[in-house]
């Protein structure tokens, strides 16, 4: 009898979990990438970020999956703490959905829909009803699986030892939110932990006084995965995470102090408890949404003071490259320089992150710089596209002069962006290395790196109040650049000659140098382009 219980019951959950993963991967496939486009561009409001996340979670068949990607987009800056906030309310309405499924009890039609599902994703020609039998195909396993398991305990309903458990349970509020909470936090799933419960109530092993507070506590464990998913990220990703961890704990808290006239409601909804308990899960999801949803912008707010922390902001996308601007072109010019003086910003402080995690030995100083470089590649592209939409108006010959030394200018920016990863890799190998240097080294890099952070200075500047002024600054510093360049290398050749330094410290010495004098180089371009001297010269661009 053991044998075929715990073969049951395992065998029973791993279809039952298995079927809950396809029918998600079969929806997620008929939509294809659509989903990820709703999370990005449907958040403008919390509302609609409720519709987004419970429509996603009803496709993907797991409020963590789409928990753990808003923390992926927060993570990447393509969305804020707030919008998450919308998304992670709908995401646990979404995944009620599988509860109430299950709760029409469709075993008795578990193998002929696994048939259907078979003969759609094998022999189906389009890839809509392919996909759409996979659906099917887990849709049945799922109800396979759950009658195994249930068929699997039901003898043991009537043995008065299991039973007296069940009724510990069913008497203890605690116990079973602290039971609901651990088994979705082992199998990564309040769906799974919720369809368990239904199982146990069909076969009337737990009543709905006891299925309450497991369904309660699932909701806690299922943060789990998003709390994992969160470590390593950004700021904003942690509190989107601590964010719904609070908000399923809070509304617990609430339903706990309610639990007898909840219970009461839960019961009038339905005769059939199988039905109550779905019932159970999807009003307490709602409910809860639209407790906090109103108060969403001062949740945000309270995140923020839990998880205290600089929020560092890295827009991707170019911010005053207006189309409607085209027309007009002298505002457009002004528009792309606007654009360019942010990519110099970003390029300024890719220099500064990767030697200052260079200087101190620090590999978190460098986290950032993978995202602003992705800003500055998709800022090029975006200025170059516009500008040579620009070249098809009517231009006056000052317009037209202009527009070449601004195509100049944001290659030459885009350039300084690239020689600061090449810093960073030097960071990282020093850090990885152990690598040490002496003082005198260390000085000369900080004394480099002072007098291109200065041309940086100097060329925003230049860009920004398109000064002549600020530009022969960035002329001048470039001489005694090449001078310390020069130095520099002579002294590390005599430091090796006096074995004060090694050679593999002596070759990252020699990049770094030789980057910084690359990266003054493009922003000498930069001063030459504002101050009308385009003296361009094919071995800079590299």
């Amino acid at each position: 009898m053991t044998k075929e219980l715990v073969f049951g019951v395992f065998g029973g959950l791993g279809l039952f979990i298995y079927g809950i993963h396809l029918m998600g991967d079969g929806l997620q496939r008929v939509a294809g990438d659509k989903f990820r486009n709703i999370l990005k561009v449907l958040t403008s409001n919390p509302f609609k970020g409720v519709l987004v996340g419970t429509g996603i979670t009803a496709l993907l068949q797991s409020s963590s999956a789409t928990t753990v990607m808003v923390v992926g987009f927060i993570n990447a800056g393509l969305m804020t703490l707030k919008q998450s906030l919308g998304i992670i309310f709908g995401a646990n309405i979404g995944t009620t959905i599988t509860a109430q499924i299950i709760a029409f009890k469709l075993t008795d039609y578990a193998l002929p829909i696994i048939g259907i599902g078979m003969v759609l994703n094998i022999f189906a020609k389009k890839r809509f009803w392919k996909f759409m039998g996979l659906f099917l195909l887990g849709f049945g396993i799922l109800f396979l699986g759950l009658n195994i398991m249930t068929s699997a305990v039901k003898p043991f309903a009537k043995d008065p030892s299991v039973a007296q458990v069940f009724v510990a349970i069913n008497n203890r509020v605690l116990y079973g939110v602290i039971l609901g909470a651990l088994v979705t936090a082992i199998v990564q799933s309040s769906s799974v932990t919720t369809g368990i419960v239904l199982g146990l109530a069909s076969i009337n092993l737990i009543n709905i006084h006891g299925a309450i507070p497991i369904i309660l506590g699932a909701n806690i464990g299922t943060c789990v995965t998003i709390m994992i998913a969160s470590i390593g990220t950004n700021i904003s990703a942690r509190r989107a995470a601590v964010a719904h961890l609070l908000f399923n704990f809070l509304g617990t808290i609430i339903f706990l102090i309610i639990l007898k006239p909840f219970t009461a409601v839960v019961v009038y909804t339905s005769h059939n408890i199988v039905r109550q308990c779905a019932n159970a899960h999807t009003l307490f999801n709602v409910t809860n949404a639209l407790i906090f949803l109103p108060m969403t912008g001062l949740y945000a707010k309270f995140i923020e003071r839990i998880v205290p922390g600089k929020e560092v902001i890295i827009d991707v996308g170019p911010k005053y490259l207006e189309k409607h601007l085209i027309n007009t072109p002298v505002f457009a010019l002004d528009a792309a320089t606007k654009e360019i003086t942010v990519m110099a910003v970003h390029a300024k402080e890719m220099l500064n992150e990767a030697a200052s995690g260079f200087l101190n030995s620090d590999e978190k100083i460098l986290k950032n710089l993978p995202k602003r470089e992705e800003a500055l590649d998709n800022l090029q592209e975006a200025v170059t596209n516009y500008l040579m939409l620009l070249t098809q108006r009517d231009l006056s010959e000052e317009e037209s002069r202009r527009i070449p030394a601004l195509l100049h200018s944001v290659n030459d920016v885009e350039r300084v962006g690239d020689h600061s990863e090449n810093l960073m890799e030097l960071a990282l190998r020093r850090i990885e290395g152990g690598l040490d240097f002496s003082e005198t080294a260390i000085d000369e890099i900080k004394l480099m790196l002072g007098k291109v952070d200065a041309m940086a200075d100097g060329a925003i500047k230049a860009l920004n109040t398109n000064s002549t002024k600020q530009a022969a600054k960035v002329l001048e510093i470039e001489d005694e650049v090449n001078d310390l360049t020069e130095k520099f290398r002579q002294n590390h050749i005599d430091r090796l000659g006096r074995r004060e330094c090694n050679v593999r410290s002596g070759v990252v010495f020699l990049d770094m140098v030789s980057n910084f004098e690359k990266i003054g180089d493009h922003f000498t371009n930069v001063a030459e382009a504002v101050m009308g001297r385009l003296q361009w010269n094919a071995a800079n661009s590299n």
